[in-house]
């Protein structure tokens, strides 16, 4: 398949990459883009080809970044990415940064300890199958694997929403998924970082939830500063808003493999 965009903005950024792959960044969102999301958090693997995919990607464009709510390390665990040259993984939205082997990751803040002890006691009382994810910078309360997911997420909202005011924390929710984390720092804030670090001349960012949306905002904010950059979407029926937005929709992590395959033919 070729790559296309239908916008003019997509088109624009795809050429940018094509001109000049040595001083793109191509970043992604890990579950949900990357790996199948899965009812257990712990048993997510990236999609099959994924691995040959991103390393192939790494030889042709000036660096490949992951940008992941999960910590980093956990990251580059999950989808076997020790050892693809090139690559950065930014965890925690970018609060941890593992590259050649190496973390860079400060301690968390202390309202993260709080809410860690306060979290479980608050929902004792939840459905069935609800579980709290320790990210160690970030809490996730899960409601996927409960009998009604949405009216179990909808019933803890206004309950974490509250610990995370009492506790300098903020809520970032997903799909069956509410996050406590440390403000200050989102996708976007960490793909714009990297990308004025990089010196980055053109951008490829996809992503599947919601919380992808801050790094559509950095991609439209970087468009307007003369960077061009191309957004795309691991389309799902649980998340419809990347998809309006998005330059290039493709299905799911096997689709953005493919995409990834495309876009290296394309570039060698």
């Amino acid at each position: 398949m070729n790559v296309e965009s239908r916008t003019a903005a997509g088109a624009e950024a795809l050429a940018a990459i094509k001109a000049r792959p040595g001083k793109t960044l191509a970043a992604f969102d890990f579950d949900g883009t990357l790996s199948p999301i899965v009812d257990d958090p712990d048993a997510a693997r990236l999609a099959d080809g994924a691995i040959a995919a991103l390393a192939e990607l790494a030889r042709q464009v000036g660096k490949v970044a992951i940008i992941t709510g999960r910590p980093a390390v956990t990251a580059v665990e999950k989808g076997g990415l020790s050892g693809i040259e090139g690559l950065v993984v930014l965890g925690q939205y970018g609060r941890e940064r593992w590259e050649d082997d190496v973390l860079d990751a400060p301690e968390p803040p202390p309202g993260v300890d709080e809410a860690r002890r306060k979290l479980p006691r608050l929902i004792e009382s939840a459905p069935e199958g609800v579980a709290i994810e320790d990210k160690g910078h970030a809490l996730a309360v899960h409601t996927r694997r409960a009998a009604e997911p949405e009216v179990a997420l909808e019933r803890l909202r206004g309950i974490v929403a509250a610990l995370a005011e009492r506790t300098g924390l903020v809520v970032e929710p997903g799909r069956f998924v509410l996050e406590l984390r440390p403000p200050g720092m989102d996708k976007g804030a960490a793909l714009r970082a990297l990308a004025a670090e990089l010196g980055s001349v053109a951008i490829l960012y996809a992503g599947d939830d919601l919380g992808d949306l801050a790094a559509y905002d950095a991609i439209d904010a970087l468009r307007e500063e003369g960077v061009p950059g191309v957004k795309v979407c691991s389309g799902s029926d649980e998340v419809t808003a990347l998809a309006d937005r998005a330059d290039i929709v493709v299905d799911g992590p096997p689709g953005v493999v493919r995409l990834l395959e495309s876009l290296t033919n394309e570039l060698f």
